[in-house]
């Protein structure tokens, strides 16, 4: 049976794109502020994995939920189960939206909203795939989840929850990256780390005081803003303020405001996903760099120094002796996603947050020792950390030799498997690979202000999914 999948999908258009908008509108970023039974990430979390499984309900899918952490939707009959997964969460929008993050809007053939690309646009497709098999009634000799998980973009804790309780799947996929297919994701490590400087001089005095730092808001994420409180005295105080104005505020890269003696400066970098950060320009770092020349205190001074020496320009690494590579996965990278800094009252306080994504090859243990030493030496402790172990599957899979040949059939374009620095649910899988949404030449832009992805891309990224569902269970 010959079945045409762009067509279906062009058949459900229109209700397609309702469903997305309406889902994309629901604000679904983590607030455990708000967290209640049945909602452990917050309302919004919790609004959205209703949305999906309200859909797949009308759908006559079977439906398990738990408590708000993760949920599935399932159809098919037989021993061996083909799991997709997708997210509900999606990362905080930040400013400079050109329309809302949450009133999602078509211009231009594009779907700006977040998480259109990232991962509620992607979620809707593989929800419209499992439709159109369902309405088709394929005959399928395996069992097909749609795994929902509502903090894939902080810790997890959805993916450790189901799985703790359901089954395996034999082999799936993530619409969550990139296509033709990542087949080898690296390695994730979180660390949060604590500055702690050597005790001032008694008596000690200095022209400039930093008050505070603060920069980034989460730990893959680029910092798109940064903020430093600076008192002192009026003259100093004043050559920084014309230094700023002059270096920053009129090329358009900051902002300031002066109240008597206490100055508030901000600079602007450009937000990107923490696992490419030479995609962004961190603010943070920015405003560091600036500053460190200025006669703060001390402790104020070895705080920048810890940021300009220990990560400015150095994407890689390198300063943190840490500099893996390998052919599999390429090499390691750093993200420096949270800077805070506190001296206003009592002792100062710093804490710093970052991703580093590793490669397969790299040595975990030795990589951590490196890392507590050569962070010492600014003054910083590791204070805690979380690791993800890095995922591959070979090329000669069944899963992976199904997924090139559909990807093949519907673009003619080489589907030679990628890896990435992300962390996709594809991991958590023995057999799993992360399969679209995005097509080679598009702008990446999760994470990012404007978040979209192409109308086109959806529809097509829907007709894939179908087909290899379809192959893959039938």
């Amino acid at each position: 049976m010959s079945i045409q999948w762009e067509q279906e999908v062009e058949k459900r258009k229109d209700e397609l794109l309702q469903t997305a908008m309406r889902f994309l509108a629901i604000p679904s970023v983590k607030d455990e502020t708000h967290a209640a039974p049945g909602a452990p990430f917050g309302p919004g979390i919790q609004q959205a994995m209703q949305f999906v499984l309200n859909e797949c309900k009308k759908m006559g899918l079977t439906i398990r939920e738990l408590d708000g952490y993760a949920a599935h939707a399932e159809m098919g009959q037989g021993e061996e189960l083909v799991g997709v997964l997708c997210h509900v969460d999606v990362v905080p929008p930040g400013e400079g939206w050109t329309t809302p993050p949450f009133q999602p809007t078509i211009r231009h053939g594009k779907l700006y909203a977040r998480g259109a690309l990232d991962d509620k646009g992607p979620t809707i497709a593989a929800l419209y795939a499992l439709k159109i098999i369902k309405e088709l009634d394929l005959p399928l000799s395996r069992r097909v989840r749609l795994i929902l998980g509502g903090d894939e973009e902080s810790g997890w804790k959805c993916m450790e929850r189901y799985f703790a309780e359901e089954e395996m799947p034999t082999f799936g996929f993530a619409p969550d990256a990139v296509f033709p297919m990542i087949s080898a994701e690296k390695g994730i490590l979180d660390v949060h780390m604590a500055y702690r400087p050597a005790p001032e001089p008694e008596n000690a005095s200095s022209p400039l005081q930093l008050l505070s730092f603060e920069a980034g808001l989460r730990l893959n994420m680029v910092p798109a803003e940064a903020t430093a409180v600076i008192t002192g005295d009026a003259e100093p105080l004043d050559r920084l303020k014309k230094r700023f104005e002059m270096d920053v505020v009129r090329p358009g890269r900051g902002k300031l405001a002066q109240a008597g003696r206490r100055l508030t400066i901000t600079c602007f970098g450009k937000a990107a996903h923490g696992m490419e950060p030479e995609k962004g320009v961190n603010a943070g770092l920015m405003l560091a760099h600036f500053l460190r020349n200025e006669p703060f205190r001390a402790a104020d001074k070895g705080f920048l120094e810890a940021l300009v020496q220990g990560f400015y320009g150095d994407f890689h690494g390198a300063s943190l002796g840490i500099a893996y590579s390998d052919e599999i996965t390429g090499p390691l990278t750093v993200n420096l996603g949270r800077m805070d800094y506190h001296h206003e009252d009592g002792a100062p306080e710093g804490q710093l947050g970052l991703t580093i994504r590793y490669p397969v090859t790299t040595p975990f243990a030795e990589t951590l020792d490196k890392l507590r030493i050569n962070a010492a030496r600014w003054g910083l402790d590791i204070a805690s950390y979380t690791n993800k172990e890095p995922h591959h599957v070979d090329t000669d899979h069944f899963l992976v030799k199904t997924l090139r040949r559909i990807y093949e059939e519907h673009t003619g374009l080489d589907s030679t498997p990628l890896s990435i620095g992300g962390g996709t649910y594809a991991r958590t899988l023995k057999a799993g690979v992360a399969f679209g949404p995005l097509f080679p030449g598009r702008e990446e832009t999760a994470h990012q202000v404007n978040e979209y992805i192409h109308v086109d891309d959806l529809l097509k990224a829907t007709a894939i999914y179908a087909h290899a569902i379809y192959e893959l269970a039938r």
